[in-house]
């Protein structure tokens, strides 16, 4: 199977696979989203160490159960051949309708056709009150009209 653009990227490629992720989280489908990693993919989000696709379907899940109303937009950062650094944030809210902004950095590691194979995550969470949201979309994709985080001053 394979996952266009593949590397190595120029920098037209490396936002479009950007874009292509983003627009896949923001579907809040674990399946779809665990299709652009290898089936052995290795993660580290945050302090959670997850191993292949079936554990990435498991994270996700959970973790869109908790974050509702979940919005993200990502950014390149830097790119050469394979790798990638992408920033983002993402706002939700939790069941007790608390709203956070959560901001981090990833480094990303593609194989040859362009499914990742590794994931690292950092991320801090950044307690906002509603009226401090950003990210006002329907669920789903963000439009194009809808700004970047640097647009935005994040």
């Amino acid at each position: 199977m394979s996952r266009p653009p593949l590397p190595p990227f120029d920098i037209e490629s490396a936002t479009r696979k950007v874009r292509l992720a983003e627009d896949a989280w923001n579907s809040r489908n674990p399946e779809q989203v665990a299709q652009a990693y290898t089936m052995d993919s290795q993660w580290r989000n945050r302090v959670e160490f997850i191993h292949g696709r079936d554990e990435i379907v498991a994270f996700l899940t959970r973790k869109w159960n908790a974050e509702h109303e979940y919005r993200l937009i990502k950014e390149l950062w830097g790119f050469r051949n394979n790798r990638m650094a992408v920033r983002f944030a993402y706002e939700w809210h939790d069941d007790a309708g608390r709203w956070f902004r959560s901001y981090g950095n990833e480094l990303w590691e593609f194989d040859t056709a362009g499914l990742m194979r590794r994931r690292v995550a950092s991320i801090n969470d950044l307690p906002i009150e509603a009226g401090d949201r950003l990210f006002h979309w329907p669920a789903g994709r963000r439009p194009d009209d809808h700004p970047g985080l640097s647009n935005l001053g994040l």
